[in-house]
């Protein structure tokens, strides 16, 4: 491993990332940077597992606007994050990665059944590992997904891609005076109301002292410039640093 402060990984995009400059679905070029950044890191010895939520396809909690119940809405975008990971896996094998997916929910013929215990034997292989259908339960956000998972494979870190450079104050975009944070601790966060990340997935990073980072994707080279300790976004940890 080259100059990687991490063993594992795990990184949460967000299914939005996947459209590119596109309004809907998945940009072929903006899913092949993804996917070749997501490669260098892979490239440089780290075991790297990933959670993509679904919203460029479809949000659950936008339930009400399609009429109907939360849990079927939830179960579709489930569904979404299975389309998504399937199409990153396929990106990164043409560049020569070796990946798995694993699905939360029932599907063999698709994804293999998500177990801890097999997740961590393929990163220990350097297979890329990818988690579809979030936690496999309605209610539950990607990002509550992405910490359970850390967590179930004992990964160093929590890397959440985003479309800003890290936890402001404010949103950035509707407030240009709002502030930076380059360190937060848990509970900073939460009395805070941050919204980059729910609070069930701050909450479960909390239990096990599980560091998040924070960080833009929009900025090329930010992943591997991440893991392998440069000073970038915003870490959320136990200790203020």
């Amino acid at each position: 491993m080259n100059d990687c402060p991490f063993r594992r990984i795990l990184l949460k995009l967000s299914g939005e990332a996947l459209m590119g400059e596109k309004a809907f679905g998945i940009d072929p070029d903006g899913l092949e940077t993804i996917a070749s950044e997501v490669y260098e890191a892979y490239k440089n010895g780290l075991e790297i597992a990933i959670v993509i939520g679904g919203g460029n396809i479809f949000r659950g909690l936008n339930s009400s606007a399609y009429r109907m119940r939360r849990t079927q809405a939830d179960n579709m975008g489930m569904l979404a994050t299975v389309i998504n990971s399937i199409a990153m896996g396929e990106a990164l094998n043409n560049l020569g990665a070796e990946t798995q997916i694993m699905s939360a929910v029932d599907m063999p013929r698709i994804a293999e059944n998500f177990v801890a215990k097999r997740a961590v034997r393929h990163l220990e292989k350097k297979r890329i590992v990818i988690f579809a259908a979030g936690t496999g339960n309605p209610f539950f956000s990607t990002d509550t997904a992405a910490a359970l998972r850390a967590l179930e494979i004992e990964a160093d870190v929590l890397l959440k891609a985003t479309k800003v450079d890290g936890v402001y104050d404010a949103d950035p975009v509707k407030d240009p005076s709002s502030k930076l944070f380059k360190n937060l601790t848990y509970q900073e966060y939460i009395e805070r109301g941050l919204k980059v990340m729910d609070m069930t997935s701050v909450t479960l990073a909390m239990g096990q002292n599980l560091p998040i980072i924070v960080f833009s994707l929009r900025i090329k080279g930010n992943i591997l410039k991440v893991v392998t300790g440069q000073n970038i976004g915003t870490l959320i940890s136990g200790e203020k640093k």
